[in-house]
């Protein structure tokens, strides 16, 4: 299932070239959201990319910007996510990968927890699947400006998760912050949190806070 990925780099001598125009049709799909009522933390979502690679996507689309591109990857998986037949194929692939990981210290699977949003269908189906309870989490990153000590939510409408063996779910993983601030949100509720499941992890990390990562796709920096 191929899955676009987009280096996103400083314009030197690149006037004309592919690399330009994908950059292009970042910034314009940047400038959008932000239209659109979208924060920077929602824009970075949608893009999978960093918030300071947003910040650098805006700037540029009113030419302030000298500074150099910041070193992201925008990953475009659209293929995957407009149809509910290969979300449930790569759902059984990821729910393989956690029951492997849980094996090893004889977990299992109480909760399935979707980050919203592009978490959220990946999460349900696998829910389903492992004969789990889903729960729904809201990540700091929908704020624009987050004050210190600001703090995600489980959603009430969903399944608990105090006391239970979780697993999260996320669509792409880019600096690790927020599955760190969910993790850790976890914990603070009483949670135990076994396993990250992710399409893509562009970090690279085997684990966060001592929590296991599997990724379908891992990208490595060779530069």
């Amino acid at each position: 299932m191929p899955i676009k990925c987009q280096k996103i780099q400083p314009d030197k001598n690149s006037g004309g070239n592919g690399g330009m125009k994908n950059i292009e049709d970042l910034i314009q799909k940047a400038v959008e959201l932000q239209s659109n009522g979208l924060v920077t933390g929602q824009i970075a979502d949608e893009l999978n990319v960093s918030r300071e690679t947003v910040t650098w996507l805006l700037t540029r689309s009113k030419k302030e910007v000298a500074a150099p591109a910041p070193k992201d990857i925008s990953v475009n998986w659209s293929n995957i996510g407009k149809s509910a037949t290969r979300l449930h194929y790569i759902s059984l692939a990821l729910c393989d990968m956690v029951l492997e990981t849980l094996e090893k210290t004889n977990a299992e699977v109480d909760v399935v927890v979707g980050v919203a949003a592009s978490g959220i269908p990946l999460a349900s189906m696998m829910a389903n699947e492992l004969g789990a309870d889903f729960a729904l989490y809201h990540s700091r990153k929908g704020q624009d400006v987050v004050q210190p000590g600001q703090k995600g939510t489980i959603s009430r409408n969903f399944g608990g998760v105090a006391g239970k063996n979780c697993v999260i779910v996320d669509d792409v993983i880019t600096t690790g912050s927020t599955t760190m601030e969910v993790i850790e949100q976890l914990r603070e509720m009483g949670a135990k949190p076994r396993a990250v499941a992710v399409l893509v992890d562009k970090k690279g990390a085997d684990m966060i806070a001592n929590v296991p990562i599997r990724s379908l796709v891992r990208i490595v920096r060779l530069d």
